[in-house]
């Protein structure tokens, strides 16, 4: 047994998820491409094959769509299939598997069959990746209902929530952030699986709310303290989960402090960031004491200059901007 605690980076964490279900689950499969021998594109799925065989891990056609379809028959039959999307972006030549059947199984079979697989699958942006490889999915995901949503921001939680993902009845779309992936963290390797949903308040604060997730945030962590040697005392909100969204927690957050901010990788225009505005807006009106701000990619391809980048891409000075405009 490894120990119940160890500080190791987010692959590393989806790596012991991946293991955890092919160890305690007699009916988890993982399939994708480049996911057997070769480790995955990432190295999520690293010695796996040779430690599980070719019936448990194995390679897949150049096809989304074919292999999610696959995924779906096999959740159907009797299996927990995981299947890995290489980048996020290819998630769109599948998408009437995804939405139109994987999402509908449980409707329209009246609930005789269900759907329980988890698709694997990373985001967002990365040094020199260009705009067929850098989108933010999770606003067409959460959009779409029958369908889970995970948003990991730190390695336990990249752990925790892929097996919460795994033992669920409901098809999960777990979406991790390649710039998270070297990144280290303590994760609770003996920690008892969860339920899908719940967010958490990572910093508490008086003056402003700051949602964020996956990337973004830890880029609210960084700018809380940076606005902290200002006086400006900012609590931090990670919904962790956007399907089921916790909005409890953000509106009971929102009426301690009465301001709001949500920053988020993906285009500002139609991200998941409006939907919690929008709700913000409904139900935690007269608690708010200025109006909430949003941040956001532009309504750009995403450049693969570095240079470039580095001005479309959010970052924590965009969110210390953001607050400083509420708050003053």
């Amino acid at each position: 047994m490894p120990d119940a605690t160890q500080t190791i980076s987010y692959i590393q964490a989806v790596q012991h998820g991946l293991r955890w279900s092919l160890e305690a689950l007699d009916d988890t499969v993982i399939f994708g491409e480049d996911v057997a021998v070769p480790g995955g594109p990432f190295g999520a799925t690293k010695n796996l094959h040779r430690d599980f065989g070719s019936d448990r891990i194995f390679d897949t056609p150049i096809s989304e769509t074919a292999f999610l379809g696959m995924a779906l028959g096999a959740a159907m039959t009797g299996l927990r299939p995981i299947a890995e999307i290489m980048y996020a972006d290819f998630m769109f030549v599948a998408m009437d598997q995804l939405v139109n059947q994987i999402a509908n199984t449980r409707y329209v079979s009246r609930g005789t069959y269900g759907a329980p697989l988890v698709i694997r699958t990373q985001q967002g942006y990365s040094s020199g990746s260009c705009a067929q490889h850098s989108h933010s999915i999770e606003a067409y995901i959460a959009h779409t209902p029958g369908l889970r949503l995970a948003v990991p921001s730190t390695a336990d939680d990249a752990y925790q929530m892929l097996r919460a993902a795994i033992v669920s009845d409901d098809p999960v779309v777990v979406a991790e952030a390649r710039m998270l992936y070297p990144t280290k963290g303590e994760v609770r390797l003996d920690a008892p699986v969860e339920p899908i949903g719940g967010g958490r308040i990572t910093r508490e604060g008086a003056d402003v709310t700051v949602v964020a997730w996956s990337r973004m945030a830890a880029a609210a962590l960084e700018a809380a303290e940076e606005l902290a040697a200002e006086g400006i005392d900012v609590e931090v909100v990670d919904p962790r989960w956007l399907a089921p969204l916790d909005f409890d927690l953000i509106a009971a957050s929102v009426r301690k402090t009465g301001r709001l901010v949500i920053a988020h990788e993906a285009n500002l225009t139609g991200g998941f960031g409006a939907e919690i505005a929008a709700r913000a807006a409904e139900e935690c009106f007269r608690d708010l004491r200025a109006p909430i701000a949003r941040v956001g990619a532009p309504d750009v391809p995403t450049p693969a200059a570095p240079a470039l980048q580095a001005v479309v891409i959010p970052s924590a000075a965009d969110v210390v901007s953001a607050v400083r405009r509420v708050v003053r």
